[in-house]
């Protein structure tokens, strides 16, 4: 009784033990719940920061320092820029097509008679004229017909000339009227037929002469001989295929495009005005420059499809630089703008507000100046209306953190000109800019991240660039990749 009494006063303590338990569990499960929401939210808040320093280092390291900094490298830098002067020249007013280029005449060389290739007179892809001979085919047996037709025309013209002496010694016979007449007219007829044979003789030999000439093969037409077709000792047939060869007249080429139709009433008033259209022939990348030629025809019609009309452009072609059915870019000349404002291609960005260029100011900002290209030359493009005066400076490269009112420094100036900007100062200052991006960046990134930067940013130098980088000092190099040029340039 003493122990069950002992339990029973135990029970309602340990009853209570576990009605607290329970109460603090309930309230320990809500706690957890917003410790996780809150490990969340805070995660989820540091990765929007990275991504926004990463795609946007410059306004985020601003944002975290309560300052706006539009355009600028790290700690209020300068964004370094290429430009360029804008001017007026004369700039050429065309249109670009791609065409092929066709054969003025093309003729397959067959023989005439069949017979055994015995020789062969020409270089595959020489140049022939008309006439040449080319090939010879075996004679001989046209030889046999020639001998055969003159013994048949010697022994006809033989009876001829006997029946001829016979007719004239009847005619002084009947005169004396010693023969009758009957046997006159019987040897005049003899003689008639004889002429007639004899003529018939004659056009059988000359048959047989041109069959024997045929057996020396000359070419038709002048142009550019193919690749043989046949080779020596073949009999060759007239109704061989491909015959013995190939030949195509490529002086002058022609070469056939189109181009749309609204520039039809121009090209004809040029073409009535007796004035030449140049045509200039590019590969098919359209970087080399192939031949130049002049605007020879147009098409009857236009083709209601693609609203085009065929030009045919002629060439003279003395170089062979074009081959039929080489498929080329053509730019056809229309007209010269003569002293025309002008900008770089480069220079052009397009926005809500239309086509602009950054204008460069005496205090190394920009501004923004809305215009309207005009036609394009080239790697420059004229300008038909907007705020720009010849000898003002523009933006070509760097552009792409600029805003209105941004400090700009100038690493590269005369990037372009009428021919084609310079490639490798292009590259180094786009290089330079990408560069800065790359220091502006390593500023307002998170801090582990600064030697992957560091890396990207040595990894954009070219190999020069790189010993000049390790030779410098720690201050040195810091300034470099902030800046975004060598110490040497400032």
């Amino acid at each position: 009784m003493h122990d069950t009494h002992a339990d029973t006063s135990q029970q309602p303590s340990r009853t209570r033990s576990r009605s607290r338990l329970h109460a603090s569990g309930k309230l320990l499960r809500p706690t957890l719940g917003l410790l996780v929401a809150a490990a969340a939210l805070a995660g989820g808040w540091w990765q929007y920061q990275a991504h926004q320093r990463a795609t946007n280092p410059g306004d985020v390291g601003a944002s975290a320092t309560g300052t706006h900094r539009t355009g600028m490298g790290m700690g209020g830098g300068r964004q370094p820029v290429s430009v360029e002067q804008v001017r007026r020249q004369d700039l050429h007013i065309t249109a670009n097509a791609v065409g092929t280029i066709a054969a003025a005449n093309t003729a397959i060389v067959h023989v005439q008679v069949a017979g055994t290739l015995q020789s062969i007179y020409f270089r595959e892809g020489q140049q022939v004229r008309a006439g040449q001979v080319l090939a010879q085919l075996d004679p001989r047996s046209f030889d046999a017909q020639v001998a055969q037709a003159e013994g048949t025309l010697a022994r006809d013209q033989a009876q001829l000339d006997n029946a001829r002496l016979d007719l004239t010694r009847y005619q002084d016979l009947i005169r004396k009227d010693a023969v009758p007449k009957q046997q006159l007219d019987t040897q005049d007829a003899l003689v008639r037929q004889l002429e007639g044979t004899v003529k018939l003789d004659r056009g059988v030999l000359d048959s047989a002469r041109l069959q024997r000439s045929y057996t020396r093969v000359e070419a038709p037409i002048s142009g550019r001989a193919g690749l043989k077709q046949t080779d020596l000792g073949n009999v060759a047939q007239p109704t061989d295929a491909n015959g013995i060869v190939i030949i195509t007249q490529t002086r002058p080429a022609a070469l056939t495009f189109s181009v749309p139709a609204a520039l039809l009433p121009q090209i004809v008033a040029k073409l009535n005005a007796h004035q030449p259209l140049p045509v200039v022939a590019f590969d098919k990348d359209g970087v080399t420059k192939l031949a130049t030629g002049h605007v020879d025809s147009i098409d009857n019609a236009i083709d209601l499809t693609t609203d085009t009309i065929k030009i045919k452009a002629l060439f003279a072609n003395k170089d062979d630089s074009l081959f039929p059915n080489q498929s080329v870019s053509v730019r056809l000349e229309l007209d010269t703008a003569k002293n025309a404002l002008s900008v770089p291609v480069a220079a052009i960005l397009r926005g809500s507000q239309g086509s602009y260029v950054y204008l460069v100011n005496d205090d190394n900002t920009v501004t923004t100046r809305v215009i309207q290209p005009g036609a394009t030359d080239g790697d420059w493009v004229t300008i038909n209306s907007g705020a720009l005066e010849p000898g003002q400076t523009i933006v070509v490269d760097g552009v792409d953190r600029l805003r209105n009112g941004a400090k700009v420094e100038v690493i590269r100036a005369g990037q372009s000109n009428h021919s084609g900007a310079d490639g490798h100062s292009h590259a180094q200052g786009a290089a330079a800019s990408t560069a800065a991006s790359a220091a502006n960046s390593t500023a307002s990134g998170p801090g582990g991240d600064a030697d992957a930067q560091r890396h990207a940013f040595f990894q954009q130098l070219t190999p020069e660039e790189r010993e000049q980088f390790k030779a410098l000092s720690p201050e040195q190099k810091k300034a470099w990749r902030e800046s975004g040029h060598p110490p040497a340039a400032q």
